[in-house]
């Protein structure tokens, strides 16, 4: 059957298959052309074909790209880039109804009423070409095309809850951009198709859509032009759009086009809005259903026949009307009004004034605003490169290599990106034009080197602000129902499926603190789904591992190494605190079960040893009467008692008991009862621990430095804290309690009512200056003054004894010179404390010390008569005497203990 001449229009809804039908025709005939809408389109066509037929008989050609072997057989273009001419075989132009678009029509006008092959012509598109096409070509064959799958409008939703393999459809970029940021957050992330986009960025994006890297993608309304994708539902976020002049609602036939996508071979599809977008009308959503709408009355048209006898005469010809109704002259296109403004350019016209210059001027014109910077603007710069054309016959290489380095650079955002890009396109475009260039090979190679880094530098930015890999993986396979792999590596750090999501810090999951919060939570439960066997596995570990893994802080939490899995809290007994473990839930009570009696083992056992001598003491059955109850109480204190507390249960021990007693190792101090074993630094921490829980306290003091004899004392501690931790308040600072009895041994043997000076042992002990050591004394009830003297100095070894003086240090005379005239040196002064027992401790002291005078003090019973007594050696030796030679009675024995021996002592000698 012979083909010659035939012209036929397919034409049908989307998805029936029509750009295959006209390939397979193509390459039934030995040469063939097709010219497709868009320059991403044409490269899928041409990819395709080159599978089939090899890339050595197909061309490519589109205004910035150009591959033409020389067997060439079949020529995939884009409409604008067509040849002319050819004498091919076959011919096809795809969406012819493009006509009716104000910006572009007129160029696939020009197509259907000129463009023919030699043997068969095919025009594909929509329906509502029909009646046009059979107005302006009569002689066409129609070919209707069923939709190979159903379509469906389900209504409006919202991004949240879009299923997978969904299109979501923006007609800016800001709006495409921002849908893709909020799917990011919700869903994973989406691929983003534009048409501004180069075919490598395009397909790019497409592939990590079409192999499942992401289940949404966001387009401009380019995916409605013959993009074939694997999209199940088409959701439109806008129902209008701006066409280059104004903004306005799309046509059920254009919004059709576009939902068109979804349901693509047999597999039906739907559509709907999203968004801000109104729901469609029943009316509308039904037509686009049943793909019935308004028949094209009127395609754009401009003329073709042009004459270029001058500038002025061409921009006539090009703005003559049509002579058919069905068409209409179609409004200013760019390279016109590119034109129109070079005309008035004086360098310009001087140029063009014969017929090839104004031909080649309106080849220049013709270059496309890829830049999209101004009709002005773009003017200029096609002004430089037609003066260039003109004067030297091709544009410098010098010039070409300024302007192309400017742009070749990957740096920056997507925006910047965008930008490069689509400045390199007007210099791919001016690379493909033949004869503009010296070496076309080498610049057309060079503008493609610098679109592609472009290209794969926009993709790689494009993958980074709107694809987190991480939550689309992790929704896939949590989609697929599929059991997930988590693995904890030594730092605690998370990765289910290769993905890091966060750190498992104990039994607890710590989600990666970069996580959005609108992704946050399905990642938290994907981690904790699929680290459930990890919880069974560390608590396995956990349960087997030694107690010197295990810990516990000042403030009372439960470590595991660093980290935390447990915190202390007060029991029915302060020496037996409970466990709260810090388990996720999602672990299981096995889990936290194990771990609650992993730590209350250890806990148990940390207070057994370093508390054993008090629970010994407390578990003592012999003790009995007084004795018992007061080892009661120092159980109860964890074995530290001031002794003004317990002064009236002291006194009713008799020797027995206190025998008992301190067979437990239980020293009966004049300040503190305590158990010196129970004064080492990590018994000091836990007691205080302890302490705390039993008072209920928010924050626990904390324990002191061990090996320190002072400390500084705190503002606004609880009361009590100081003697837990084995320290007694005294002034601005703080004394160990052992310490402290210590320096009460030394002060009994001193004349508290006569006044004595601080001894070098006394600072020893107590590592402070002598102004500290005052304040320390007034602390313990003690009065010091102050004063000043001569300094003595120690005399020279051998000076005779008879140099040294007797008298007081306060009342030496000064030492006279040999010459009178020589001024006398001033002597070195030194500053002393005398310190005497105050009647009422310091206004600071707690006043717990009132009970540590002896009975009968302050209420004039028992006074020393007489003068106080020297604090020389003498008296000590007298006052000894006195007291061992007098006989004590029976019922009134002198406590050795009391902090008031010494002066008890001193009094009954005086009697």
């Amino acid at each position: 059957m012979s083909l010659n001449g035939r012209v036929v229009a397919v034409l049908g809804p989307t998805n029936t298959g029509k750009t295959t039908y006209a390939i397979e025709r193509m390459l039934g005939h030995r040469t063939g052309i097709i010219g497709l809408p868009l320059r991403l389109l044409a490269r899928e066509v041409y990819d395709r074909i080159v599978a089939i037929r090899g890339p050595s008989v197909v061309a490519l050609v589109t205004g910035e790209e150009r591959i033409v072997p020389p067997r060439t057989q079949y020529w995939v273009c884009t409409v604008e880039a067509m040849p002319e001419g050819m004498g091919c075989d076959f011919l096809a132009v795809d969406e012819i109804q493009v006509c009716a678009d104000p910006e572009r029509g007129h160029i696939f006008t020009d197509r259907l009423l000129r463009a023919r092959g030699l043997k068969e012509t095919l025009f594909l598109g929509s329906d509502t070409m029909r009646s046009a096409i059979a107005e302006l070509i009569p002689e066409a064959q129609f070919l209707r095309r069923e939709r190979m799958s159903e379509l469906t409008y389900v209504g409006q939703k919202k991004i949240s809850r879009m299923r997978p393999r969904s299109a979501i459809v923006g007609f800016s970029v800001e709006n495409v951009y921002a849908i893709a940021e909020l799917l990011r957050r919700q869903k994973g992330g989406a691929a983003v198709v534009m048409g501004a986009l180069s075919p490598r960025t395009r397909n790019a994006q497409v592939e990590m859509y079409q192999n499942g890297e992401v289940d949404y993608l966001v387009a401009t309304d380019a995916i409605g032009m013959g993009l074939n994708l694997d999209v199940d539902h088409v959701a439109f976020s806008a129902l209008s759009k701006f066409d280059g002049r104004r903004m306005r609602p799309l046509a059920p036939n254009e919004l059709a086009q576009i939902a068109g996508r979804a349901g693509r071979g047999l597999k039906d599809g739907t559509f709907g809005v999203t968004g801000d977008a109104r729901p469609l009308d029943d009316g509308m959503a039904q037509a686009i259903m049943d793909h019935k709408f308004t028949p094209q009355r009127k395609l754009n048209f401009r003329n073709h026949a042009l004459q270029f006898g001058s500038v002025d005469r061409l921009i006539q010809t090009l703005e003559a009307s049509p002579d058919h109704e069905m068409l209409v002259k179609a409004r200013e296109a760019d390279d016109l009004a590119t034109l129109k403004n070079l005309s008035q350019v004086g360098e310009v016209s001087a140029r063009a004034t014969d017929g090839p210059s104004v031909r080649l001027l309106w080849d220049a014109c013709r270059l496309p605003d890829f830049r999209g910077i101004g009709r002005g603007t773009h003017a200029d710069l096609v002004a430089v490169i037609y003066n260039y054309l003109h004067q030297s016959g091709c544009i410098p290489d010098e010039w070409m290599e300024r302007q192309i380095k400017v742009i070749d650079r990957t740096d920056g955002d997507i925006d910047t990106l965008s930008k490069r890009l689509a400045f390199i396109r007007t210099w791919t475009y001016v690379a493909q034009r033949k004869g503009w260039t010296n070496d076309e090979s080498h610049w057309r190679e060079q503008t493609r080197s610098v679109e592609d880094r472009l290209s794969d530098a926009l993709h790689e930015r494009l993958t980074q602000r709107f694809v987190d890999r991480r939550t689309s993986v992790l929704l896939r396979r949590l989609g697929q129902k599929e059991a997930m792999v988590a693995e904890v590596n030594d730092a605690g750090e998370v990765t289910v499926e290769g993905e890091f999501v966060g750190k498992l810090d104990g039994f607890r999951f710590s989600q990666d603190k970069g996580t959005g919060v609108a992704e946050a939570k399905t990642i938290k439960t994907v981690a904790l789904q699929a680290l459930a066997p990890q919880f069974h596995l560390r608590a396995d570990r956990f349960y087997n591992a030694p107690d010197t893994e295990i810990d516990y802080t000042e403030q009372g939490g439960l470590m595991w190494g660093s980290s935390a899995v447990g915190k202390l809290v007060a029991g029915a007994d302060a020496l037996k605190p409970r466990v709260e473990v810090f388990v996720d839930d999602v672990a299981g009570p096995e889990v936290a079960e194990k771990v609650q009696r992993r730590l209350q083992h250890f806990i148990d056992r940390k207070v057994a040893a370093l508390f054993e001598p008090l629970l010994n003491l407390g578990r003592d059955e012999a003790l009995t009467g007084l004795a018992r109850g007061f080892a009661f109480q120092l159980v109860e204190n964890m074995g530290m008692l001031p002794r003004s507390v317990v002064a009236n249960e002291v006194k009713a021990l008799d020797q027995d008991a206190r025998g008992a007693l301190r067979k437990h190792g239980i020293r009966f101090g004049q300040f503190t009862i305590f158990m010196p074993l129970l004064l080492k630094p990590a018994a000091t921490r836990l007691r205080l621990v302890l302490w705390s829980l039993n008072k209920g306290l928010d924050v626990f003091p904390q324990s002191p430095p061990p090996g320190l004899v002072t400390i500084p004392a705190e503002k606004g501690v609880t009361e009590g804290a100081d003697t837990m931790s084995g320290y007694r308040i005294a002034g601005e600072r703080a004394i160990r309690i052992d310490m402290l009895e210590r320096l009460a041994d030394m002060l009994r043997s001193e004349d508290s009512r006569g006044g004595f000076e601080a001894k070098a042992d006394m600072l020893s002990i107590t590592g402070m200056t002598l102004e500290q050591f005052a304040d320390l004394m007034q602390g313990l009830g003690y009065k010091g003054e102050k004063g000043e003297r001569a300094k003595v100095k120690a005399a020279p070894a051998d000076a005779p004894v008879e140099a040294v003086s007797d008298a007081p240090v306060a009342e030496a005379a000064p030492v006279e010179t040999a010459d009178p005239a020589t001024p006398v040196a001033e002597a070195e002064v030194e500053v002393f404390y005398t310190f005497t027992w105050a009647r009422a401790p310091r206004a600071n002291t707690r006043p717990a010390r009132a009970s540590e005078k002896p009975s009968g003090e302050g209420r004039g019973k028992g006074k020393p008569k007489g003068k106080p007594r020297g604090a020389n050696k003498g008296a000590r030796d007298d006052k000894a005497k006195s007291f061992s030679a007098r006989p004590a009675k029976p019922e009134k024995k002198i406590d050795p203990d009391n902090p008031f021996a010494a002066a008890l002592m001193g009094l009954k000698s005086g009697n």
